[in-house]
C-alpha cells in the first residue's frame, strides 16, 4: 500500500504516548499489538512504505479504538527533532509590518520544547505582554533526505498540519535572529493531526483564517506566499539534512496584532482558533504563566 494512503495521523495520550489513525469519528490505536506500529510519530513516519501494510489493515482490525471527541490528542509530533519557520513570506503581512519584500528566504528556529497540542494553553509569559498569533500551514517531514529538488519536495513530506506561530514581539524585535521571541514554552501549538499530502490537492491554494474569541483576525490564502512549499523544501535541504518528524511552518498572512495601530495582544481568557482549508482547525486557550508573585515583569 502506498504511503500517501495514510490520510489523518494523530498522537494521543492513552496510558502513554501512542500514534493513531483517524477513521470516521474514531481513532484506531496503531500501537495495539494487532497492528504493532511505533508510538513515536517520527519513528512511524520513518517506516515509510514499510508501514503501509499495517496501516492498510488497521481500520479492519479489532485493535483498540477511541472516540475522536474523547481521545486526548497531543501535537501530532510532540517532540520534533527540530522546528523551522520562514519569516516574511506573505506580501500583505510584510506591508502591515512595514518590511521590505525579501529577495531570499529568511528562516529561524522555534524551540522543540514550545510545541503543544490542541486544547493546551498558550501562556502569556511573566516577562512580556506583547504576545501575538500567527496562523500558518505546517509541513511534517517523513524521511531523512538532502538536496531535494522542488519537483520532488512532496515525496519527502508526510503531510500538513495547522500551526500557530505564537510570537513575543518585544523579545522578537530586540533579536536579529528572532529566535528568543519565537520559542517561549507553549508558543508552538500544532495539530490536531497530520493530513497526508494526497489529501491536499494544492497546498498553494488554501484559505488560512485565525479567530480570536470568535472574531476573524486573519483571513488569507496560501496562494499569497512569496516562496512556495516546494521551494522551501528545496532551499532548506540544500543546506542540511531533513529528518522524520521535522516541523516546517510556512509563514502567516496579514492580520496579526503587531500590524494594528493599537495592537490587541493575546491575554488570559482569550481563545485562538486557526483554521486551514482541507487540513483542520486548531484551538487553544490563553492563560497567564504561573510564577512569581506580584505579576509580570515585562512591557505592557
Amino acid at each position: 500500500m502506498a504511503y500517501v494512503s495514510w490520510v489523518r495521523l494523530v498522537s494521543m495520550l492513552e496510558d502513554g504516548l501512542r500514534t493513531g489513525l483517524v477513521v470516521g469519528d474514531e481513532v484506531v490505536d496503531l500501537t495495539d499489538p494487532l497492528i504493532g506500529l511505533p508510538g513515536s510519530m517520527p519513528a512511524l513516519l520513518a517506516l515509510g512504505e514499510d508501514g503501509g501494510e499495517a496501516l492498510a489493515r488497521a481500520p479492519s482490525t479489532a485493535a483498540r479504538r477511541h472516540a475522536l471527541t474523547e481521545a486526548h490528542l497531543t501535537a501530532p509530533v510532540p517532540h520534533p527533532p527540530s522546528f523551522l519557520a520562514i519569516a516574511r513570506n506573505y506580501d500583505a503581512h510584510i506591508k502591515e509590518l512595514g518590511h521590505e519584500r525579501p529577495e531570499f528566504q529568511t528562516w529561524f528556529s522555534k524551540q522543540p520544547t514550545c510545541v503543544i497540542g490542541p486544547g493546551a494553553a498558550i501562556e502569556v509569559p511573566l516577562v512580556s505582554s506583547t504576545v501575538d498569533f500567527e496562523g500558518e500551514l505546517g509541513m511534517v517531514i517523513r524521511r531523512r533526505c538532502r538536496h531535494v529538488p522542488a519537483r520532488e519536495a512532496f515525496d519527502v513530506v508526510a503531510g500538513f498540519t495547522v500551526v500557530n506561530d505564537v510570537s513575543v514581539r518585544d523579545w522578537q524585535w530586540r533579536s536579529p535572529t528572532m529566535m528568543m521571541g519565537k520559542g517561549f514554552d507553549t508558543h508552538g501549538p500544532t495539530g490536531p493531526w497530520i493530513v497526508t499530502t494526497d489529501e491536499v490537492e494544492d497546498p498553494q491554494d488554501l484559505a488560512v483564517r485565525t479567530r480570536v474569541n470568535g472574531e476573524i483576525r486573519q483571513d488569507g490564502s496560501t496562494a499569497d506566499m512569496i516562496f512556495s512549499c516546494r521551494q522551501m523544501i528545496e532551499h532548506l535541504s540544500e543546506a542540511f539534512t531533513l529528518e522524520p518528524g521535522m516541523l516546517i511552518t510556512t509563514g502567516t498572512p496579514a492580520g496579526v496584532a503587531a500590524g494594528e495601530e493599537a495592537p490587541r495582544w493575546l491575554a488570559a481568557g482569550d481563545t485562538v482558533t486557526v483554521g486551514i482549508e482541507g487540513v483542520g482547525e486548531l484551538t487553544n486557550p490563553v492563560v497567564d504563566e504561573p510564577g512569581l508573585l506580584g505579576g509580570r515583569r515585562g512591557a505592557s
